[in-house]
């Protein structure tokens, strides 16, 4: 049930100690090791001293995805180049990629990480991995990886692709847990039904999901589709990759390790922290990272924290599962939404197939949403009234959630690209 109870079951003071000790250690490094963490603190008026209690942390600047870009490409590591064994980086989807370096230590903390993650999802050395999460340069592939055989499980290094393949290679290999993104979850499942492969074939009983937002309704999605209880995994390669946190069979938040991690909640305009239970922006400091050391990064994904402890037996602070981001966040006519709450709704009426996509346009001064939807074969070649009737429906679903007006466009089964890592779901053609 644990891979390291001593931590993941610590008394909360017990832990809290562990925190500041490891706060002020990393404080003193960042200031002393990176040039950028010691102008903006010597801004503030801050020297690493002044670092004597959990509370002290506000004191500190906060760190961005910016921040990392003007000091490509490594300039925000703490330790020479020498000391750093692995590099990682971002996609570069939106200017030049966030690099993201480790150091021996870092690895094996790394690992020791996704060996809990696993382990929380029930995970042992006596599975088989079935890992889809691309390798590469992107930190999902090889973090599970490295945490699969940290507990002795057989890994399958598959990584994205090849979906008819990785249907075969499930069956015929046995593979027990399933780790990829939600998305291309139901992408396996949607193909293995055109291989007529039937879920009881599989002998699959954990899938870890993680990499983009997705909902309670899209976890309901999976776990009836495939053969397998759905959780889970958070992590971002700038504070070290997936396994920042986990969520237990419990299903009732994710648990943060935070003996590895201080996690805070802001308002994203005034950046204040916020309360347990608010939901704001998600801001992460390292405490026992070597090579790129992290101090309050932003991490522009909307969650939630809470204290009390789970019925797992774990006293971790827990977060609510990602709800959206504040930069992929569409502000439609002053309306805040967020394409999760969409995908709630379309599952909720489960009439489509989950797959859909968030098209985006300005018609002279007014935003327009399209949401386009897939249908199944049955349904498009279904009567045009009932087609209608069934657009209808959805649009006044949408409607009364997000409060505005929304068109829906039902269309052709596999029409939508399919997504073999994070789904791409919104298509912005605003000219700004």
């Amino acid at each position: 049930m644990y891979w390291n109870e001593k931590y993941e079951c610590m008394p909360r003071e017990q832990l809290e100690e562990l925190q500041l000790e490891r706060l002020k250690a990393t404080v003193e490094r960042a200031y002393h090791n990176v040039p950028h963490y010691r102008r903006l603190m010597q801004e503030k008026g801050i020297e690493p001293s002044d670092i004597q209690s959990l509370e002290d942390l506000r004191k500190l600047p906060f760190t961005t995805k910016n921040d990392l870009r003007e000091n490509y490409p490594y300039g925000m590591f703490a330790v020479p180049l020498s000391e750093v064994v692995r590099i990682h980086s971002s996609s570069g989807t939106t200017g030049k990629p966030t690099v993201v370096g480790y150091t021996r230590n870092d690895l094996n903390v790394w690992a020791e990480l996704m060996a809990r993650s696993l382990t929380c999802g029930g995970a042992t050395k006596n599975d088989v991995i079935h890992n889809a999460y691309g390798y590469g340069l992107f930190t999902g592939g090889l973090g599970v990886h490295y945490g699969a055989e940290r507990i002795g499980a057989s890994v399958i290094p598959i990584s994205g692709g090849n979906t008819k393949r990785q249907v075969m290679i499930m069956k015929d290999y046995g593979s027990t847990i399933l780790t990829c993104t939600p998305s291309y979850a139901l992408y396996l499942a949607e193909v293995m039904e055109e291989m007529g492969v039937r879920p009881e074939d599989l002998k699959l009983k954990c899938g870890i999901f993680g990499a983009e937002p997705w909902s309670e309704n899209m976890r309901k999605e999976i776990e009836k589709k495939l053969p397998l209880i759905a959780l889970d995994i958070y992590g971002l390669s700038e504070i070290i990759g997936p396994g920042v946190a986990m969520e237990c069979p419990e299903k009732n938040g994710l648990h943060i390790f935070e003996d590895h991690f201080i996690p805070e909640i802001i308002d994203p305009v005034t950046e204040e922290p916020l309360p347990y239970g608010q939901f704001g922006e998600l801001v992460f400091t390292t405490i026992t990272k070597e090579a790129l050391p992290m101090i309050r990064y932003r991490t522009r994904d909307i969650s939630a924290l809470y204290k009390e402890p789970c019925s797992c037996g774990r006293t971790l602070v827990r977060m609510a599962r990602v709800s959206g981001r504040t930069d992929d966040m569409l502000i439609i006519r002053g309306v805040n939404v967020f394409p999760s709450q969409i995908e709630s709704v379309l599952l909720e009426i489960g009439e489509t197939e989950p797959h859909y996509q968030l098209i985006v346009q300005r018609e002279g001064s007014l935003d327009t949403l399209e949401v386009q939807v897939e249908v199944s074969e049955r349904l498009f070649s279904d009567k045009v009234r009932r087609l209608e009737e069934l657009e209808n429906k959805i649009r006044a679903e949408i409607e009364s959630t997000l409060g505005i007006t929304v068109k829906v466009t039902l269309v052709e089964p596999k029409t939508i690209q399919r997504s073999e890592g994070k789904a791409k779901r919104v298509i912005d053609k605003r000219r700004i």
